[in-house]
């Protein structure tokens, strides 16, 4: 955090810019001024300096990558649990941790109960949890957290931050990456660990059209979200050797500027990534959505849609399964109309079963399911209806 500059022979040690300093993040070393990770880069400091001996000098710097070591993991809590995508942010952390010999760690912030999920992570091969519990920290206020996750990745020193890309991860990530001056990829679909700790971040880009590799190579830690369902849930290990660690929570990690007014909790609805059925609508089933909702409630599944259906009316983003939309991986996924751009593959090609059907034989949806119907689905459809309802009847 060098780019707060100080000029010796102006600065007369009045200390004027550490009290006007909001966020704390001016402080006085052995060297002069100093500026730690609390830094907005706001400049109030170089307007209130009275001799103008305060400056920025924001330049690209090189780290020295020794000193960044391990991969952090954010384990977040929604009501009150561990959210699941944590366990697939440890099961890939593990896996890029292996062949640059690094340590796999968490950091949980939260109310109390807090240190008691944090246990559940040692079981999963984590080598330390770092909690910083407080009632301050009761619903998701973004300053506070972030405060807090910046404080332990300071002490830490992290060479890789992983984040779930949910609404939470979302809000916190772009915050924290901004903090330290470094890079963040969001929704990453795929990581790979090189040899020099560079963490090279795979996701679709322009529109889907390349899948693009993006390195961090100057600065540290390097920040990555991982959407829900698109890595592989951590194995348990036979001896878990991990710690749980309290961090400290000063009042001013836990001073938000953020009133929450009110507050109510919204009744759980199921979303998509939670099904382990889904039926998806494209634009050549228009004209059959009652049919393909009722086969959905048949198989206990929801109906989805691909961003065209969705972009004509006929779906929410919430059931839309795409690079704008959802990343989804159940046991059993089932197509109708749907051609099978890489927009709408690269968010469903881990889901177990694949049934395609289309009327096109050159649909790339077929190159990549594991049963293709190449028909009218107007035809198939009512004898799966049928079938089903035969079944349902016959328990």
């Amino acid at each position: 955090m060098d780019f707060l500059k100080f000029d010796a022979e102006k600065c007369s040690l009045c200390g004027l810019c550490i009290e006007k300093c909001p966020f704390g993040a001016i402080s006085m070393g052995k060297q002069g001024i100093e500026l730690n990770e609390n830094c907005r880069m706001c400049r109030i400091c170089v307007r209130e300096c009275p001799n103008q001996a305060l400056y920025f000098e924001q330049k690209a710097k090189k780290e020295d990558k020794s000193k960044w070591n391990g991969i952090l993991v954010y384990a977040e809590q929604e009501g009150g649990e561990i959210h699941p995508v944590v366990y697939e942010l440890i099961g890939e952390a593990r896996k890029l941790a292996a062949p640059v010999d690094y340590q796999v760690y968490a950091v949980m912030v939260g109310p109390a109960g807090t240190a008691a999920n944090a246990g559940k992570l040692l079981q999963y091969g984590v080598s330390e949890v770092f909690v910083y519990e407080h009632e301050g920290f009761a619903g998701f206020k973004a300053d506070c957290y972030t405060d807090a996750v910046a404080d332990c990745i300071s002490s830490l020193k992290p060479s890789v931050v992983l984040v779930g890309g949910t609404s939470l991860g979302r809000s916190l990530a772009p915050r924290l990456s901004t903090r330290f001056h470094t890079g963040l990829t969001a929704d990453c679909t795929k990581l790979e660990m090189k040899a020099n700790t560079d963490l090279v971040q795979i996701r679709p880009a322009f529109g889907g059209n390349i899948m693009a590799q993006i390195l961090i190579t100057n600065s540290r830690p390097q920040f990555a979200t991982v959407r829900y369902k698109v890595m592989d849930k951590a194995e348990k290990v036979e001896t878990p050797t991990g710690r749980v660690t309290l961090c400290p929570v000063t009042d001013l990690m836990v001073q938000s500027r953020i009133q929450v007014l009110s507050a109510r909790i919204l009744e759980h609805e199921k979303s998509i990534e939670e099904e382990d059925v889904l039926v998806v609508a494209g634009r050549g089933a228009v004209k059959a959505l009652d049919q393909l909702k009722e086969l959905a409630d048949l198989m206990g599944g929801q109906l989805c849609f691909t961003r065209p259906m969705v972009e004509s009316g006929y779906g929410d983003t919430a059931h839309q399964i795409g690079l704008s939309g959802r990343t989804v991986k159940p046991k059993l996924i089932m197509t109708f109309g749907v051609s099978g751009a890489i927009q709408f593959t690269a968010c469903m090609n881990g889901s177990e079963c694949i049934v395609a059907v289309n009327s096109d034989p050159e649909a790339p949806i077929f190159r990549l399911a594991s049963i293709c119907v190449q028909d009218d689905l107007h035809e198939v459809l009512p004898a799966m209806i049928e079938e089903m309802k035969s079944r349902k009847g016959g328990e």
